[in-house]
């Protein structure tokens, strides 16, 4: 028998049907009589179709039940056929027409449109919701109107968009690959990006958000939740004083491969930034009061530029459509100095607008990293990333957890890289990426994020070339709190700085020094972070 392509009207009939060069023809299980759309009359049609919507369909072709029985002027073949015209006009859809997964269109409410294990057509399937709370860190209180979406391992998004209600609380629908039967059949590992107006986003600069598994999902409410404490993301109130800001919300145009798409929006020199969508859809907050360059990056694609208006306090939109530029392949090489337990790094683009010259990192647009996206740090030479979106960058060799770091001796290849890309135009950058051998911190912080209480003490494994040790203290706005210092061979310090805050997060970095002041290592970038509950 073929596969029924309808589920829900006249399923006690078994109908199913077949797409032809001509249309579509319905078969029914009990006799596999094909009806055709032409057997009853349009008037007739029209007099009942108000009582044959699919919600009752089924029912009414079920020759025992009450709505079939008072449908006395309509004798039960009547019914059927009926029924199975309306079958036949859901079934053209579905010939003509299948779910749409990046746009989530086309099933019904509590189904999402999934990707079917194994290719083929998406599917309709009961979908899977991440359950959460977006709450203000200093108050607990919930933050009504944030923006969340899921993140994948490359930094990609790969949900929608979902805003949160009065008391912060959200549901993020998040695809799947389905089963036949409907059930999940991957599952992944996801982070969580959140935005509001009048916070600091989530993740940046030091605070990382940290991967859970959207594997063993709970089958409640007619749906597979998950809901976990890292689904509640906390925000950081933006420091006091600051400019007056708006928002721009708009669509960027769906590209070719699905690549994820980061929008910036550049007010002078800094960027403000968003995650669209699967369907395109994004919201920058917090943008200050002013004439606005709002750009979208997505690997292998350039897209138009557009321009706006910033107003205090409303929100603007900017729509973006691709454009023909081609992308570019940026080339170059990697030093490895005294590695020490370092092997191998990795290479990243990040946003020239949105580069921090005190914490030393920015926003990347998802896929600009050498090598691609999801292979561990295997760079030792050369390297090429292809796809680079035209724009302004930061290139930054060994910043993730790789145990080298970048070379800040001032000795050949060691200077920060910025690099503009022109749509069309390959580029080898000129000097190579100097690293070395980075600091190995002990606590905290060491192994990721870290809960303290009380009185942290910091400890790293000693550098044998040392003449001294610089130590800095940044908070999570970036903010430099603490500077100070031990002599060669000593590696604790107890901090003594200004008293930290509950709810705050802060790193420390350690910097290897040969006198008078050479730079020789230092610990890594995303290591020496802790918090105070």
């Amino acid at each position: 028998m073929p596969t029924p392509l309808l589920s829900g009207p006249c399923t006690v009939l078994s109908l199913h049907s077949r797409c032809t060069a001509g249309g579509t023809t319905a078969v029914g299980a009990s006799n596999d009589e094909v009806i055709s759309a032409t057997e009853i009359s349009m008037t007739r049609f029209l007099e009942v179709s108000r009582l044959a919507q699919p919600s009752t369909c089924a029912a009414r072709c079920d020759p025992n039940s009450v709505s079939a029985r008072a449908a006395s002027v309509y004798d039960r073949r009547m019914w059927t056929r009926l029924c199975i015209l309306f079958g036949v006009t859901q079934l053209v859809a579905a010939c003509n027409n299948h779910c749409d997964q990046y746009k989530n269109e086309g099933c019904d409410d509590g189904q999402a449109c999934e990707a079917a294990q194994g290719g083929g057509d998406p599917i309709c399937a009961t979908e899977l919701v991440v359950l959460g709370r977006v709450f203000d860190l200093n108050s607990n209180a919930g933050i009504a109107g944030a923006t969340v979406v899921a993140l994948d391992a490359n930094g990609s998004a790969v949900s929608y968009i979902a805003v949160t209600d009065s008391a912060g609380n959200y549901e993020l629908q998040v695809p799947t690959p389905r089963n036949a039967d409907g059930s999940p059949s991957t599952s992944y590992e996801i982070t969580l990006r959140a935005d509001s107006s009048g916070y600091v986003t989530f993740p940046s600069g030091i605070r990382q958000a940290l991967p859970f598994s959207t594997a063993n999902p709970t089958m409640r409410n007619n749906r597979y939740e998950i809901q976990l404490p890292l689904t509640d993301i906390g925000l950081l109130p933006l420091p006091p004083g600051g400019p007056a800001t708006g928002t721009i919300h708009g669509n960027v145009q769906g590209n070719d491969n699905h690549a994820s798409v980061l929008v910036v929006a550049e007010v002078g020199a800094k960027g403000y930034t968003a995650m669209a969508g699967r369907d395109g859809n994004y919201t920058i907050f917090n943008v200050p009061v002013g004439t606005a360059t709002v750009a979208a990056y997505a690997v292998g694609y350039n897209y138009e530029r557009g321009m706006s208006d910033v107003i205090a306090g409303e929100s603007v939109e900017v729509n973006l459509d691709l454009i023909d530029d081609r992308a570019s392949v940026v080339s170059g090489s990697v030093n490895i100095v005294n590695r020490q337990a370092g092997e191998a790094t990795s290479v990243i683009f990040v946003l020239e607008s949105t580069f921090d010259t005190t914490l030393l990192r920015g926003v990347s647009p998802p896929g600009l990293r050498a090598p691609e996206p999801g292979m561990p740090p295997n760079i030792e030479n050369t390297f090429s990333v292809a796809g680079v979106p035209a724009g302004r960058y930061v290139i930054l060799a060994a910043f993730e957890n790789d145990s080298l770091v970048r070379d800040e001796s001032d000795i050949g290849g060691t200077a920060i890289v910025h690099q503009e890309i022109v749509a069309g135009q390959d580029v080898a950058v000129a000097d190579a990426f100097k690293v070395t051998g980075a600091v190995d911190l002990v606590r905290p912080g060491a192994n990721g994020i870290e809960m303290i209480t009380g009185v942290p003490t910091f400890e790293w494994v000693d550098d044998s070339s040392e003449d001294r040790y610089a130590v800095t203290v940044f908070d999570a706005y970036g903010n430099i709190i603490w500077e100070t210092g031990t002599p060669k061979s000593i590696v604790t310090l107890p901090y003594a700085g200004p008293a930290l805050s509950s709810g705050m997060y802060y790193q420390y970095r350690v910097s290897s020094i040969k006198d008078p002041s050479t730079v020789i290592s230092k610990s890594e970038d995303l290591k020496g972070v802790f918090f105070l509950p």
